[in-house]
């Protein structure tokens, strides 16, 4: 999040903490699981953590290679399903594979001609192996192995270092005189590491990154752990958590054992800001290890799901019914800190003005400074429009953000950098933030002046008034502080005085970021990312009353709540709508104002009508999870589909009554079953679908490889396909694109009744009709090798001629058989 906590400097006194385990108290920290995370269980995990690819693709017993110099894919770790030569195969397969929900498609090797088609694609090797082991979900019952692949590589061009710049270091900013470190050049230091070092001892995060990124691209020399970690952290600082969780990654994987837990706590944190809950969960495991001082690799194998990580499973499976929306008022930059000023106007912080201008930017994220603005607010739309600046007594050219105003709106507080007539720093060169009041005189507000426990030495901000304006809620890393920054209140007095700040606790505080609170009448809320939550800095509420204080620390979920930074959550209980900041995806810039509003469900009569059943083997009698059924109504039109449960179950509900639908239900290696039922009103009703085995099909006798269908038949002297027929060479067309290199030949056969040379003419009728029906679904001609009639000279039983016989005997001998040359 470039933001407040960013942007406007929040953070600079943090970044003095010492990154140690000393310094760190032990809590309850966040833990991440997903819908597809690994599940707990006394079996090993498929994967671990301190596995590379290739040794946890060896212990898994999971064939893989490598190519590179390939043409137009994303470089990545590809599971392969089959290798083909023939495009029309190829094609064929990826259609399946897809119609099945898949992600496929193919690869080319030019080298030898073949199209590798795969099933997934996965950025990183061991997650590709944790999905082999679990048949991609339980989705995918065939073999399967990774192709490591790598498009066209080109030989980069050498990048000469710029000459370092030391008096534009020392002098970026106009009012900072801060000299650099003097014990920064080391024998194996380039200059341009030197300059990174720089940006990130002023913290300067964005220039930081960028000047890490260049070195590492320069070859594995410059791969320390100490530039490695500051890449992590300056992406991180900066909330780039895709690409600090690249440098964590490989942080951990060459450097385990020397990490820090904050080290392992901000890996935790940039995989749940990559949605990667699994692994985000198994990290905080190592993370509460290492800070109890336990034997950090045994917090691998720990199978133990914690209160944490359960809270966090209620939180991913539960979502609030509102509608939210990205306001017009929102630019490129950084918009954020919503406050209501009155009922229809809101306060909020912004970048966007300065950002016409050439100006300085703040060396943290190369964002502009922050103003105040305020904008008219339509009641309909919950939208904000018209947005000007707040007022020239209270803007300067630093930072401003987080307002609030007392309930008569003659004293507003807000957030500025301690700032005279220049900056103000404390001995390490910090320029922390402070709380400034002001009181409006006929109608303008006056100079603002710093409330009392401000410090040179520490940051105060973020204030928040109670809804009768006798509390004052601010966040501060103050002596006394339980983690990074904490939620502190003081009593307001009167006549500029205040009580003494007062911590809220270890039930709201945790040892990292607590901020932004906001208050009314009935609950508190804050931000944070010690508490259990989805990612980056959740939203959080805690009831309140005067009798019994604050009660339990709830996450408000999604839609609030993403694996980004959400912050600065501002609600109007009655009505359940209000404003929050996020940098989720899709915003229009770096931090961006959404509005939100509860949607009123109407209420609907109660459905009951439903067709629910069990999809088993035919033959086993085995429950089949992962099936696909479709409804379809009378016209063959679906309507509905949904894929049975780990114990083969489905239902359909909310149905019409008394009507007739079609249950067809597809699995890969079974046959296409389709059922007719009916509902009737306010009824359940209760089907069992049973699935036969394609390779049930394929039977051998007398030493020969035969189809076996149902009996192809005929009626007496005819030779087109009746509808009884047609389902049969229907399986065998199933069979027959299941195996693609099949090829068959057809034999078909009559009775005796009749003169010898018309039965075989009409027999040979037969087989090419049967011939051409398949060739009509698609079976390509050169797959039926020939398709011929053998009249009455192969009967089945007596029925010669000779001896008096039933219809229902000359009718068994009327039949086409489908013999297997190859597959």
């Amino acid at each position: 999040m470039k933001k407040l906590i960013l942007a406007y400097a929040f953070l600079l006194s943090l970044g003095l903490i010492a990154q140690n385990d000393s310094q760190l108290g032990i809590a309850d920290i966040d833990q991440g699981i997903s819908q597809n995370s690994y599940q707990d269980t006394d079996t090993p995990p498929s994967i671990a953590l301190s596995e590379t690819f290739e040794e946890a693709a060896k212990r898994n017993n999971i064939a893989h290679r490598k190519l590179t110099n390939l043409k137009d894919i994303e470089d990545g770790y590809y599971i392969i399903a089959g290798i083909f030569s023939r495009k029309e195969n190829l094609k064929r397969t990826i259609k399946k594979f897809t119609r099945k929900g898949f992600a496929a498609g193919s690869i080319a090797n030019s080298e030898n001609g073949l199209n590798y088609v795969y099933l997934e694609h996965h950025p990183f090797g061991l997650e590709a192996v944790d999905a082999c082991v679990s048949k991609l979900n339980g989705r995918y019952k065939g073999d399967v192995w990774i192709l490591e692949a790598e498009k066209e590589v080109f030989a980069e061009e050498t990048i000469a270092l710029e000459k370092v710049d030391y008096q534009m270091l020392n002098n970026s900013d106009t009012d900072s005189q801060t000299s650099l470190p003097k014990e920064i050049h080391t024998p194996r230091k380039t200059l341009l590491i030197q300059k990174a070092d720089q940006y990130f001892d002023k913290m300067w995060y964005a220039e930081a990154a960028e000047l890490y990124e260049e070195a590492l691209k320069k070859g594995k020399d410059n791969y320390s752990f100490d530039i490695i970690q500051k890449a992590g952290d300056a992406h991180y600082f900066n909330t780039n958590m895709e690409k600090a969780f690249h440098w964590y990654d490989l942080l951990y994987k060459n450097y385990k054992d020397e990490m820090s837990a904050d080290n392992i706590f901000k890996y935790a944190h940039s995989l749940k800001g990559t949605g990667k809950y699994a692994r985000s969960k198994r990290l905080m495991r190592l993370y509460n290890r290492k800070m109890k001082k336990g034997d950090f690799a045994k917090a691998m194998d720990d199978g133990a799901q914690t209160r944490n990580e359960v809270v966090l499973d209620k939180i991913l499976g539960t979502e609030e019914k509102l509608d939210i929306h990205n306001l017009s008022i929102n630019s490129k930059y950084s918009e954020f800190s919503p406050m209501f000023l009155d009922s229809n106007q809101v306060v909020f912080a912004s970048s966007m003005d300065s950002s016409f201008f050439t100006t300085r930017r703040y060396k943290w994220n190369n964002q502009p400074y922050l103003d105040l603005y305020v904008a008219k607010m339509n009641e309909e739309s919950q939208d904000l429009r018209n947005a000007i600046k707040y007022s020239k007594k209270i803007n300067t050219k630093y930072h401003e953000a987080s307002v609030t105003f007392s309930p008569d709106n003659s004293t507003m507080y807000f957030t500025r950098n301690n700032y005279g007539k220049k900056l103000k720093r404390d001995k390490n060169g910090v320029n922390h933030l402070k709380i400034y009041m002001s009181k409006k005189v006929n109608g303008d507000w006056i100079e603002a002046v710093e409330v009392p426990f401000n410090s040179d030495d520490y940051s105060t901000g973020h204030p928040a008034l109670s809804q009768d304006g006798k509390q004052l809620y601010f966040v501060s890393d103050m002596p006394g502080s339980i983690g990074q920054t904490d939620i502190f209140v003081v009593d307001v007095l009167g006549d500029g005085n205040f009580s003494e700040p007062r911590n809220l606790g270890p039930s709201i505080n945790t040892e990292r970021k607590e901020m932004f609170p906001f208050i009314n009448a009935e609950k508190l809320y804050f931000s944070s990312d010690g508490h259990v939550g989805l990612g980056g800095l959740d939203v959080y509420e805690v009831a309140y009353s005067k009798e019994e204080g604050f009660g339990e620390v709830v996450n408000l979920g999604k839609p609030i709540n993403s694996n980004k930074d959400d912050f600065s959550y501002i609600v109007k209980e009655e009505t359940q709508e209000g404003f929050f900041a996020s940098n989720r995806p899709g915003g229009k810039g770096d931090d961006d104002i959404y509005s939100f509003k509860r949607l009123v469900v109407e209420e609907i009569p109660e459905n009951l009508n439903a067709i629910a059943g069990v999809v088993t083997e035919l033959i086993t009698g085995d429950v089949m999870p992962q099936t696909l059924i479709e409804l379809l109504d009378e016209n063959g039109i679906k309507l509905k589909e949904i894929v049975t449960g780990d114990d083969g179950t489905f239902v359909f509900e909310d149905l019409d009554g008394n009507t007739k639908y079609t249950l067809k239900t597809t699995q890969k290696e079974f046959f296409d079953n389709e059922i007719e039922v009916g509902t009737r009103d306010n009824e359940r009703m209760e089907v069992d679908i049973s699935m036969r085995r394609l390779k049930e099909m394929i039977a051998i006798e007398d030493g020969i490889k035969k189809l076996k269908t149902e009996m192809i038949h005929f009626d007496f002297d005819k030779s087109y396909i009746r509808k009884d027929a047609a389902e049969e060479l229907d399986k065998l067309v199933e069979v027959m694109n299941e195996y693609p290199d099949m090829v068959i030949k057809i034999e078909s056969h009559t009775d005796s009744r009749g003169s010898k040379v018309y039965n075989e003419y009409l027999s040979d009728k037969r087989a090419k009709s049967s011939r051409d029906y398949l060739i009509s679904k698609g079976i390509a001609p050169e797959r039926i090798e020939s398709a011929k009639g053998f009249g009455e000279s192969q009967l089945l039983n007596e029925c010669d001629g000779t001896v008096r016989c039933s219809e229902a005997n000359h009718y068994l001998n009327r039949r086409s058989e489908f013999i297997i040359v190859r597959m």
